[in-house]
Protein backbone atom coordinates (compact mmCIF):
# COMPACT_ATOMS: atom_id res chain seq x y z
CA UNK A 1 0.00 0.00 0.00
CA UNK A 2 1.61 3.41 -1.40
CA UNK A 3 2.28 5.83 2.08
CA UNK A 4 0.50 8.95 2.04
CA UNK A 5 2.23 11.85 2.12
CA UNK A 6 0.31 14.28 4.18
CA UNK A 7 -0.64 11.74 6.62
CA UNK A 8 -3.80 12.79 8.36
CA UNK A 9 -3.79 15.84 6.31
CA UNK A 10 -5.47 14.69 3.25
CA UNK A 11 -6.84 18.43 2.00
CA UNK A 12 -3.41 20.25 2.62
CA UNK A 13 -2.23 19.56 -0.87
CA UNK A 14 -5.38 20.97 -2.25
CA UNK A 15 -5.41 24.43 0.26
CA UNK A 16 -1.59 24.84 -0.81
CA UNK A 17 -1.89 24.74 -4.45
CA UNK A 18 -5.17 26.85 -3.96
CA UNK A 19 -4.07 30.08 -3.77
CA UNK A 20 -1.83 29.68 -7.20
CA UNK A 21 -5.33 28.22 -8.70
CA UNK A 22 -7.23 31.26 -7.84
CA UNK A 23 -4.88 33.30 -9.52
CA UNK A 24 -5.02 31.51 -12.49
CA UNK A 25 -8.83 31.39 -13.01
CA UNK A 26 -9.59 34.67 -11.76
CA UNK A 27 -6.71 36.65 -13.91
CA UNK A 28 -6.14 34.72 -17.02
CA UNK A 29 -8.98 32.17 -16.99
CA UNK A 30 -12.06 34.18 -16.76
CA UNK A 31 -10.64 37.27 -18.17
CA UNK A 32 -9.87 34.57 -21.79
CA UNK A 33 -13.19 33.02 -21.34
CA UNK A 34 -14.79 37.13 -21.53
CA UNK A 35 -12.79 37.87 -24.27
CA UNK A 36 -14.44 34.80 -26.28
CA UNK A 37 -17.85 35.88 -25.48
CA UNK A 38 -17.34 39.77 -26.37
CA UNK A 39 -15.37 38.40 -30.04
CA UNK A 40 -19.22 37.58 -30.83
CA UNK A 41 -20.52 41.00 -30.01
CA UNK A 42 -20.32 44.78 -31.32
CA UNK A 43 -21.34 46.89 -28.40
CA UNK A 44 -21.31 50.87 -28.04
CA UNK A 45 -18.16 52.89 -26.92
CA UNK A 46 -18.94 52.35 -23.43
CA UNK A 47 -20.82 49.13 -23.32
CA UNK A 48 -24.29 50.28 -22.35
CA UNK A 49 -25.60 47.98 -25.08
CA UNK A 50 -24.75 44.42 -27.03
CA UNK A 51 -25.69 43.10 -30.26
CA UNK A 52 -24.66 39.98 -30.91
CA UNK A 53 -23.35 39.23 -34.34
CA UNK A 54 -21.54 35.85 -34.44
CA UNK A 55 -18.42 36.02 -36.83
CA UNK A 56 -18.83 39.27 -38.16
CA UNK A 57 -15.99 40.71 -36.35
CA UNK A 58 -13.68 37.83 -37.58
CA UNK A 59 -14.64 38.40 -41.03
CA UNK A 60 -14.11 42.09 -41.06
CA UNK A 61 -10.79 41.14 -39.10
CA UNK A 62 -9.11 39.82 -42.21
CA UNK A 63 -10.97 42.19 -44.61
CA UNK A 64 -9.49 45.08 -42.50
CA UNK A 65 -6.63 46.53 -44.25
CA UNK A 66 -5.24 48.17 -41.43
CA UNK A 67 -4.99 45.11 -39.37
CA UNK A 68 -3.52 42.88 -42.54
CA UNK A 69 -0.93 45.43 -42.51
CA UNK A 70 0.00 44.90 -38.86
CA UNK A 71 0.22 41.58 -39.38
CA UNK A 72 2.94 42.21 -42.51
CA UNK A 73 4.53 44.77 -39.87
CA UNK A 74 4.40 42.54 -36.79
CA UNK A 75 6.23 39.25 -39.09
CA UNK A 76 8.99 41.93 -40.00
CA UNK A 77 9.69 43.45 -36.61
CA UNK A 78 9.33 39.70 -34.75
CA UNK A 79 11.71 38.46 -37.37
CA UNK A 80 14.33 40.87 -36.70
CA UNK A 81 14.13 40.99 -33.07
CA UNK A 82 14.36 37.10 -32.96
CA UNK A 83 17.00 36.57 -35.54
CA UNK A 84 19.25 39.59 -35.49
CA UNK A 85 18.97 39.59 -31.40
CA UNK A 86 20.17 35.65 -31.03
CA UNK A 87 22.56 36.10 -33.49
CA UNK A 88 23.92 39.49 -31.62
CA UNK A 89 23.90 37.88 -28.75
CA UNK A 90 25.28 34.50 -29.51
CA UNK A 91 28.52 36.65 -30.64
CA UNK A 92 28.92 38.55 -27.93
CA UNK A 93 28.25 35.78 -25.47
CA UNK A 94 31.24 34.09 -27.20
CA UNK A 95 33.35 37.58 -26.21
CA UNK A 96 31.98 37.79 -23.04
CA UNK A 97 33.03 34.01 -22.26
CA UNK A 98 36.65 34.02 -23.10
CA UNK A 99 39.28 34.41 -20.24
CA UNK A 100 40.32 37.70 -19.70
CA UNK A 101 41.07 40.28 -16.54
CA UNK A 102 37.11 41.28 -15.21
CA UNK A 103 35.34 39.51 -17.44
CA UNK A 104 33.15 38.76 -14.62
CA UNK A 105 32.30 42.20 -14.18
CA UNK A 106 31.57 42.25 -18.10
CA UNK A 107 29.26 39.41 -17.99
CA UNK A 108 26.83 40.84 -15.46
CA UNK A 109 27.18 44.41 -16.88
CA UNK A 110 25.65 42.83 -19.80
CA UNK A 111 22.34 41.92 -18.21
CA UNK A 112 21.65 45.63 -17.59
CA UNK A 113 19.56 46.19 -20.99
CA UNK A 114 17.07 43.66 -20.01
CA UNK A 115 16.65 45.02 -16.39
CA UNK A 116 15.44 48.26 -17.88
CA UNK A 117 11.17 48.59 -18.38
CA UNK A 118 10.41 48.85 -21.88
CA UNK A 119 8.79 52.76 -21.00
CA UNK A 120 12.66 53.39 -20.08
CA UNK A 121 14.31 51.67 -23.18
CA UNK A 122 12.07 53.71 -25.22
CA UNK A 123 12.56 56.64 -23.79
CA UNK A 124 16.56 56.31 -24.42
CA UNK A 125 16.55 55.32 -28.27
CA UNK A 126 13.46 58.00 -28.81
CA UNK A 127 16.14 61.01 -27.48
CA UNK A 128 19.09 59.39 -29.12
CA UNK A 129 17.50 59.49 -32.36
CA UNK A 130 15.29 62.65 -31.72
CA UNK A 131 15.81 64.48 -35.02
CA UNK A 132 16.82 67.93 -33.45
CA UNK A 133 18.90 67.20 -30.43
CA UNK A 134 19.33 63.50 -30.88
CA UNK A 135 23.19 62.18 -31.20
CA UNK A 136 22.15 59.84 -33.73
CA UNK A 137 21.10 61.67 -36.26
CA UNK A 138 24.09 64.64 -36.00
CA UNK A 139 26.82 61.41 -36.25
CA UNK A 140 25.02 60.53 -39.37
CA UNK A 141 24.69 63.81 -40.53
CA UNK A 142 28.19 64.54 -40.45
CA UNK A 143 28.79 60.81 -41.96
CA UNK A 144 27.19 61.17 -44.36
CA UNK A 145 27.69 64.77 -45.57
CA UNK A 146 24.33 66.70 -44.12
CA UNK A 147 21.90 64.09 -44.57
CA UNK A 148 18.71 64.60 -41.83
CA UNK A 149 17.81 61.56 -40.36
CA UNK A 150 13.99 62.26 -39.37
CA UNK A 151 12.55 58.76 -38.68
CA UNK A 152 9.47 60.29 -37.45
CA UNK A 153 7.99 61.07 -40.85
CA UNK A 154 9.73 58.04 -42.75
CA UNK A 155 7.95 55.20 -41.50
CA UNK A 156 10.58 52.19 -42.89
CA UNK A 157 13.58 53.98 -40.76
CA UNK A 158 10.95 54.32 -37.77
CA UNK A 159 10.09 50.54 -38.44
CA UNK A 160 13.95 49.65 -38.45
CA UNK A 161 14.92 51.94 -35.62
CA UNK A 162 12.23 50.64 -32.85
CA UNK A 163 12.90 46.92 -34.06
CA UNK A 164 16.46 47.77 -33.17
CA UNK A 165 15.75 49.31 -29.93
CA UNK A 166 13.34 45.75 -28.83
CA UNK A 167 16.19 43.89 -30.14
CA UNK A 168 18.55 45.73 -27.80
CA UNK A 169 16.75 45.71 -24.96
CA UNK A 170 16.28 41.78 -25.06
CA UNK A 171 19.82 41.62 -25.59
CA UNK A 172 21.09 40.98 -21.72
CA UNK A 173 18.60 38.22 -21.50
CA UNK A 174 19.73 36.39 -24.52
CA UNK A 175 23.30 36.38 -23.63
CA UNK A 176 22.83 35.49 -19.87
CA UNK A 177 22.05 32.21 -20.99
CA UNK A 178 24.16 31.73 -23.86
CA UNK A 179 26.89 32.31 -21.51
CA UNK A 180 25.10 29.43 -19.35
CA UNK A 181 25.04 27.09 -22.25
CA UNK A 182 28.84 28.10 -23.41
CA UNK A 183 29.83 27.62 -19.94
CA UNK A 184 28.33 24.35 -19.77
CA UNK A 185 29.99 23.05 -23.02
CA UNK A 186 32.23 20.08 -21.81
CA UNK A 187 35.89 21.36 -22.53
CA UNK A 188 37.28 17.80 -23.46
CA UNK A 189 35.50 18.40 -27.15
CA UNK A 190 36.84 21.29 -27.52
CA UNK A 191 40.16 19.96 -26.54
CA UNK A 192 39.83 17.13 -29.13
CA UNK A 193 38.84 19.35 -31.80
CA UNK A 194 41.59 21.46 -31.47
CA UNK A 195 43.69 18.17 -30.90
CA UNK A 196 41.94 17.38 -34.55
CA UNK A 197 43.21 20.83 -36.03
CA UNK A 198 39.52 22.29 -35.95
CA UNK A 199 39.45 25.82 -36.05
CA UNK A 200 37.36 28.43 -34.39
CA UNK A 201 34.64 28.35 -36.69
CA UNK A 202 34.75 25.01 -37.14
CA UNK A 203 34.24 24.13 -33.39
CA UNK A 204 31.29 26.70 -33.45
CA UNK A 205 29.44 25.31 -35.99
CA UNK A 206 30.17 21.50 -35.59
CA UNK A 207 30.46 21.57 -31.61
CA UNK A 208 29.27 24.91 -29.88
CA UNK A 209 26.09 25.82 -31.96
CA UNK A 210 24.54 21.83 -31.74
CA UNK A 211 25.50 21.62 -27.91
CA UNK A 212 23.69 24.91 -27.63
CA UNK A 213 20.38 23.87 -29.27
CA UNK A 214 18.35 23.63 -26.34
CA UNK A 215 19.59 27.11 -24.64
CA UNK A 216 18.60 28.20 -28.97
CA UNK A 217 15.27 26.19 -28.58
CA UNK A 218 14.27 28.51 -25.59
CA UNK A 219 15.18 31.40 -26.96
CA UNK A 220 13.45 31.04 -30.46
CA UNK A 221 10.24 30.46 -27.73
CA UNK A 222 10.93 33.60 -25.15
CA UNK A 223 11.91 35.90 -28.03
CA UNK A 224 8.18 35.07 -30.27
CA UNK A 225 6.75 35.90 -26.89
CA UNK A 226 8.15 38.99 -26.23
CA UNK A 227 8.10 40.22 -30.13
CA UNK A 228 4.43 39.62 -30.40
CA UNK A 229 3.65 40.65 -26.79
CA UNK A 230 5.86 42.68 -24.48
CA UNK A 231 7.06 45.70 -26.79
CA UNK A 232 3.82 47.46 -26.33
CA UNK A 233 5.37 49.83 -23.37
CA UNK A 234 8.58 50.90 -25.87
CA UNK A 235 6.66 51.35 -29.21
CA UNK A 236 3.93 53.63 -27.10
CA UNK A 237 6.90 55.88 -25.77
CA UNK A 238 8.91 56.19 -29.21
CA UNK A 239 6.30 56.21 -31.84
CA UNK A 240 2.83 55.16 -31.00
CA UNK A 241 2.48 53.05 -33.79
CA UNK A 242 3.27 55.83 -36.34
CA UNK A 243 4.30 57.57 -38.17
CA UNK A 244 1.36 56.32 -40.75
CA UNK A 245 0.78 52.87 -38.53
CA UNK A 246 4.18 52.28 -39.97
CA UNK A 247 5.33 50.84 -36.64
CA UNK A 248 1.42 49.81 -35.39
CA UNK A 249 1.90 45.81 -34.72
CA UNK A 250 -0.42 43.40 -33.89
CA UNK A 251 -0.41 44.34 -29.83
CA UNK A 252 -0.63 47.96 -30.39
CA UNK A 253 -3.44 47.76 -33.11
CA UNK A 254 -5.31 45.72 -30.30
CA UNK A 255 -5.13 48.30 -27.98
CA UNK A 256 -5.97 51.39 -30.21
CA UNK A 257 -9.01 49.61 -31.09
CA UNK A 258 -10.31 48.58 -27.71
CA UNK A 259 -9.23 51.62 -25.49
CA UNK A 260 -8.77 54.14 -27.94
CA UNK A 261 -11.61 53.23 -30.58
CA UNK A 262 -13.70 51.33 -27.83
CA UNK A 263 -14.46 48.47 -30.09
CA UNK A 264 -14.50 45.79 -27.31
CA UNK A 265 -15.63 43.16 -29.60
CA UNK A 266 -13.45 44.04 -32.54
CA UNK A 267 -10.25 44.02 -30.28
CA UNK A 268 -11.81 40.74 -28.68
CA UNK A 269 -11.75 39.07 -32.02
CA UNK A 270 -8.02 40.40 -32.46
CA UNK A 271 -7.04 39.43 -29.24
CA UNK A 272 -8.21 35.25 -29.77
CA UNK A 273 -6.40 35.41 -32.99
CA UNK A 274 -3.35 36.49 -32.17
CA UNK A 275 -3.57 34.10 -29.20
CA UNK A 276 -4.23 31.00 -31.65
CA UNK A 277 -1.31 32.08 -34.14
CA UNK A 278 1.24 32.40 -30.79
CA UNK A 279 -0.02 28.86 -29.65
CA UNK A 280 0.60 27.26 -33.11
CA UNK A 281 3.54 29.34 -33.66
CA UNK A 282 4.78 27.86 -30.82
CA UNK A 283 3.50 24.50 -30.74
CA UNK A 284 5.36 24.18 -34.73
CA UNK A 285 8.44 25.86 -33.63
CA UNK A 286 9.32 23.83 -30.29
CA UNK A 287 8.04 20.22 -32.05
CA UNK A 288 10.82 21.23 -35.07
CA UNK A 289 13.48 22.74 -32.57
CA UNK A 290 13.03 20.37 -30.10
CA UNK A 291 13.76 17.24 -32.13
CA UNK A 292 16.98 19.03 -33.98
CA UNK A 293 18.28 19.81 -30.49
CA UNK A 294 21.12 18.04 -28.79
CA UNK A 295 20.23 17.32 -25.01
CA UNK A 296 23.40 14.64 -24.43
CA UNK A 297 26.62 15.48 -22.88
Amino acid sequence: MQEERFPGHKLLPYLLILPSALVIIIFLVIPFAQTIFESFFQATPFGTHKVFVGIANYIQLFEDMDYLHSVIITLIFSAFVIFVGLTISILIAMLANQKIKGIGFYQIALIWTYALSPAVAGTIWAMMFAPATGIMPYIISKLTNGYALNWMTNSSAALFIVSAAATWKMLGYNIVFFIAGLQNIPQELLESASVDGAGPWSSFFRIKFPMLSPTVTFLLFVNMLYAFFQVFGLIDIMTKGGPGNGTQILVYKLYQDGFVNLKTGFASAQSLVIFVAIAILALFQLRIATKRAVYER
